[in-house]
């Protein structure tokens, strides 16, 4: 058994992520997995895990915060690229088709239904909703804003992000090793990550949080974001500030980490809550996106905007261990996560 995986973004990031954690669960199954990018698609974790990969056209309208001129934009290039990749799916014939996300679901389960093979699509954009549950079997992730709906449709599932379990086993001793000179073991550490991009907004909340006076290692991950990038380094010139840039050994990371301030959105904060790591969500930092993840991770996620970061994140201390506690319950769920999506798209092959 085949699946061809049709993933959105460049191959770095938590699209890619998703990607790669539903293939190892669908190994389980004994399905063989190929994927298909966007030509553009540096496919940076793909590299890193010795996996080539199909190119395809995978347009893009924006996400969550897509508009009516960016959709109607995408509208025209979104149907050329559904042709192209079912002329893909013809070619490598696989037996089920999975769709990740945005341009990626919608792409991939267009180009399934125009060459007659089963899909399933992996949502969490208004747009991909809108597609994808009227030609397909849907799952539904956090951000979506179908998560947190009452739904009676049987062909529209609901799960968590799915993480990878090994993301839990991470070495301690391995990321002291990366940690510069500055790093001081005897303090808490803070990790601030917007991704594998980093974006000006969660910059300036490290900044901020620099000229505080807060005695803690603020550690920072991900590459500037190019329109952002003057700003950003100016804004991480503070001297206690330990910027790390791309990083791809995240499960050690973690295991030095005592609060994370993240974005409200997936698969970062799906990570944490594995990890057992309490969760501060900084509001408004892609593109004014708004997934509500604290009511999905309650008592683990607080939220903040920019203006009150530091007096949340000191409230984020003082009830760390409260936190925690609340982050155990949902963990499970979480590492179990990617199994019950690879079961749903299992299903669809022997249909």
């Amino acid at each position: 058994m085949k699946a061809l995986l049709v993933v959105t973004g460049r191959g770095m990031g938590g699209d890619t992520v998703t990607a790669l954690n539903i293939a190892r669960a669908l190994s389980k199954q004994g399905v063989d997995c190929e994927f298909a990018l966007d030509r553009t698609a540096t496919g940076i974790l793909f590299k890193k895990n010795g996996l080539e990969w199909y190119t395809t056209s995978i347009p893009q309208a924006g996400g969550h915060a897509a508009t009516k001129a960016s959709l109607a934009k995408a509208a025209f290039k979104t149907f050329k690229a559904a042709w192209e990749t079912s002329r893909l799916c013809k070619k490598i014939k696989p037996d089920v088709v999975v769709g990740i996300i945005g341009g990626g679901a919608v792409v991939g389960c267009v180009g399934a239904l125009i060459a007659g093979i089963p899909s399933v699509g992996i949502l969490i954009t208004p747009a991909d909703a809108q597609v994808c549950t009227r030609i397909t079997t849907t799952i539904a992730l956090p951000e979506s804003n179908l998560f947190q709906m009452d739904l009676t449709n049987t062909n529209i599932h609901k799960a968590y992000s799915p993480v990878n379990p090994e993301i839990i086993v991470g070495s301690k001793e391995k990321a002291l090793e990366m940690m510069p000179p500055e790093f001081k073991e005897d303090r808490p550490s803070i990790l601030f990550s917007s991704g594998s991009w980093l974006f000006g907004k969660m910059a300036l909340g490290v900044k901020n949080l620099a000229k505080s006076g807060l005695n803690a290692n603020i550690l920072v991950v991900g590459e500037p974001l190019k329109e952002d990038k003057k700003d950003i380094q100016e804004y991480l010139k503070e001297d206690n500030i330990i910027y790390l840039g791309y990083v791809d050994w995240m499960q050690d990371l973690y295991k030095i980490v005592d609060l994370a301030v993240l974005t409200d959105d997936g698969m970062m904060i799906h990570e944490a809550i594995a990890c057992q790591l309490p969760v501060v969500a900084l509001l408004g930092v892609k593109w004014g996106r708004y997934h509500n993840l604290a009511a999905v991770f309650e008592g683990a996620v607080l939220e903040s905007e920019l203006e009150d970061l530091e007096e949340v994140i000191r409230r984020g201390f003082d009830e760390l261990d409260e936190m925690k506690d609340n982050a155990l319950k949902y963990g499970n769920d979480v590492l179990e996560s990617s199994d019950k999506i690879a079961e749903i798209i299992y299903n669809q092959i022997k249909k």
